[in-house]
């Protein structure tokens, strides 16, 4: 059962006093970690697409480095120049490796801003047994189609040498729906009870395509010996093998995973992740044979986020856990161009289903906090879940207060109290994220009004308006109040159960208690 008590909870301690008759200033506990996991409000990294490998001890995170201007932004163009990875042995500190192939580098891509989703295997190399890793790619070729690339390093943190040609090629995956079916590659390689290994390749937008790789990891398998390699829905002819039918609304960016015993040992069967649906929502699908087996029935396991239209997903297993890592656009400036990996711990039923679950703020790492008024009614936004039109982003007038409909006992009355954004350094500022819709903070509007909005400009004025004060409350010197940076002197207040901007008069009522 969770404790309630006064604002001492979040350890608030008294910095000083402001001026005469002022509130003395407060320091509360902040959470600088969680979610996202390689960045944040002050240190901003875009990179979107994330993929995991795990390499002994040791968590490698990969992805695109999101470098889209406002303009682009604007015209909806992504500009991703490279690779970025970085490493953990605790999935709490990161440390960045840098940039582990850049597009400059490659030979046959028509541009050098289309690092598109990707994944790295490790494997043997059988020319000389020595561990190579492999990064599997997608970008533009010169006759303007997506094809999937391969590149190879003898390090997980590169560098990786683009082989000088596609993998795949969409010559390959005719007849295409469009210029980019050949996209997001995801592999698995295992060894079956006979000692057999087995390697897969999968991608696909709007279709969706596996195929075995050689032994080299650099090659298609040639399943039927015919000399080349064609596709189609026949797996014992068809190299590259159409599997869209079956998968509901099979939208993009597929991973491949299957759950291991304690002994590292797979069972059970193959899960394939995906994108659903457009906004993108998360999905899984289950197979007994990648190549062949029959899909069962897809299963939604995550809305659209709150901040990016697309999303993109690394299933991984780590220390006995296994963990789901996706995108959003939550930090400021944040968008689908502008993205940034995200984590939380997955969990599996009995039967081996999984429930839907929603984004985190926290991941799992950071905590959340619970504000209430004085007679400890929590506060909470209105319940939503995300929508799936383009137009109804970006979110911007959420409604904030207590007693809203739906919303007790939900994550929609959890906080997670980050550093200032508009300035990190002042023990004395907070910026109040939601954790369920993460990237959306309690806002100050000109007009004194208090929603929950996502920040899209990224600027000194947005980031005042999402940036308190925190001094003794106005009420109750042991508990707390929030006074807005960028309308000093104005105070987040209870009005007939709405949160607003007052001039903190009605004390009771601006006065609030916090809990972890």
């Amino acid at each position: 059962m969770k404790r309630w008590a006064m604002v001492a909870i979040v350890a608030a301690v008294a910095i000083g006093v402001t001026a005469c008759g002022q509130p003395k200033e407060v320091a509360v506990d902040k959470e600088d970690g969680g979610n996202p996991l390689v960045a944040d409000n002050q240190n901003i990294t875009y990179g979107g697409d994330p993929s995991v490998l795990v390499d002994g001890d040791t968590v490698y995170l990969y992805t695109g480095h999101d470098a889209s201007t406002d303009e682009e932004v604007s015209k909806a163009i992504y500009n991703i120049p490279e690779y970025l990875c970085y490493s953990s042995t605790d999935l709490v500190n990161w440390k960045e490796e840098g940039v582990v192939m850049s597009m400059a580098d490659v030979s046959w891509d028509s541009n050098d801003t289309s690092a598109w989703a990707s994944q790295v295997i490790k494997h043997k190399d059988p020319a000389d047994g020595k561990d190579k890793y492999y990064l599997y790619y997608c970008s533009w070729d010169k006759t303007g189609k997506q094809c999937i690339g391969v590149a190879v390093s003898e390090s997980p943190t590169g560098q990786f040498v683009d082989i000088g040609q596609p993998l795949v090629k969409s010559t390959v995956t005719k007849p295409n729906t469009s210029t980019f079916n050949d996209i997001d590659p995801t592999a698995w390689v295992e060894t079956d009870e006979d000692g057999v290994e087995h390697r897969y390749l999968a991608w696909g937008n709007g279709m969706f395509f596996v195929c075995q790789l050689n032994e080299d990891m650099i090659s298609v398998t040639d399943v039927n010996n015919d000399g080349k390699i064609t596709s189609g829905k026949d797996a014992l002819e068809a190299d590259v093998v159409v599997r869209t039918e079956g998968l509901d609304t099979y939208t993009e960016a597929p991973w491949i995973y299957r759950r291991a015993d304690e002994n590292g040992n797979y069972y059970g069967p193959y899960y394939l992740f995906f994108a659903h649906q457009w906004r993108e929502c998360m999905a899984y699908a289950t197979t007994d044979d990648l190549l062949s087996g029959e899909w069962s029935d897809t299963v939604k396991i995550m809305n659209p986020t709150a901040t990016s239209n697309t999303n993109h997903m690394a299933v991984f297993d780590f220390k006995g856990k296994t963990y789901f890592v996706y995108h959003n656009g939550s930090l400021p400036g944040g968008s689908g161009y502008r993205r940034t990996p995200c984590i939380v711990e997955l969990s599996f039923n009995d039967d081996g289903s999984i429930d839907l679950f929603e984004e985190s703020a926290a991941g799992i790492s950071g905590k959340t906090t619970s504000i209430t008024n004085m007679e400890k009614k929590v506060i909470s936004h209105e319940a939503f879940i995300n929508s799936v039109a383009d137009s109804d982003y970006p979110y911007k007038d959420v409604a904030i207060g207590i007693d809203l409909p739906g919303t007790e006992g939900t994550a929609d009355g959890e906080w997670v109290l980050r550093p200032g954004k508009a300035d990190g350094a002042n023990e004395a500022y907070v910026s109040i994220e939601s954790e369920n819709k993460p990237g959306l903070y309690i806002t100050a509007n000109s007009d004194g009004t208090v929603t929950l909005c996502q920040d899209t400009k990224a600027s000194e004025v947005s980031a005042a308006t999402q940036t308190f004060k925190t001094v003794e409350g106005l009420a109750d010197k042991n508990a707390i109040s929030f006074e807005s940076v960028s309308q000093p002197g104005k105070y987040l207040t209870l009005v007939d159960g709405n949160l607003s901007l007052t001039d903190g008069k009605d004390k009771d009522n601006s006065t609030f208690l916090c809990s972890n």
